[in-house]
């Protein structure tokens, strides 16, 4: 991959998973804010900016990340399961955005219907008891994402992967 290209993959890839990371850090705001807010009307607001305006950017900039990281594991020299620590953040990625398009997304309407039952001193709060997941998962799982791809261990998948063929051993 040419180097222009590859610092510009690498530079999209970063700020989406940077974004990401913001976006999480914004529901976890938002689902504490529900929690303890003080005011049913603060609560209220909160679980309906989380209901509005959180699923779509954060699988965007999931994707953005997921699809520049395929970019950059294919035109690289660390490749998408070459080394270790690349496959575990593709296969976290992967993960991440599945759980954001299967179980966050769908329950989304139940959290607006909460935060509006709010608004009229009503609600089951049973419909977001699970909300503090999501966000402590997803922060969890891009810190380590963040963490590999600075310290990037465990080295190849296969060991002498490289040029030599099945059966040739290395030469002293």
């Amino acid at each position: 991959m040419p180097r222009p290209l590859r610092r510009a993959a690498l530079i999209v890839h970063i700020v989406a998973a940077g974004a990401w990371i913001g976006i999480d850090v914004v529901v976890a705001t938002l689902v504490l804010a529900g929690r303890f807010g003080g005011t049913d009307q603060i609560r209220a607001l909160a679980y309906q900016a989380l209901a509005t305006f959180i699923i779509w950017p954060m699988l965007t900039a999931s994707l953005i990340c997921l699809v520049s990281g395929l970019i950059l594991g294919l035109g690289t020299r660390w490749g998408l399961i070459r080394y270790w620590w690349v496959a575990v953040k593709l296969v976290l990625n992967v993960v991440l955005c599945a759980l954001i398009a299967f179980l966050l997304r769908p329950g989304m309407a139940d959290v607006a219907a909460y935060g509006r039952a709010l608004t009229v001193g009503d609600g089951d709060p049973s419909t977001v008891s699970a909300l503090f997941f999501p966000p402590a998962v997803s922060l969890t799982a891009l810190t380590i994402a963040t963490g590999l791809a600075v310290v990037k261990p465990w080295g190849r998948i296969r060991k002498g992967g490289g040029r030599r063929g099945r059966g040739q051993t290395r030469q002293a």
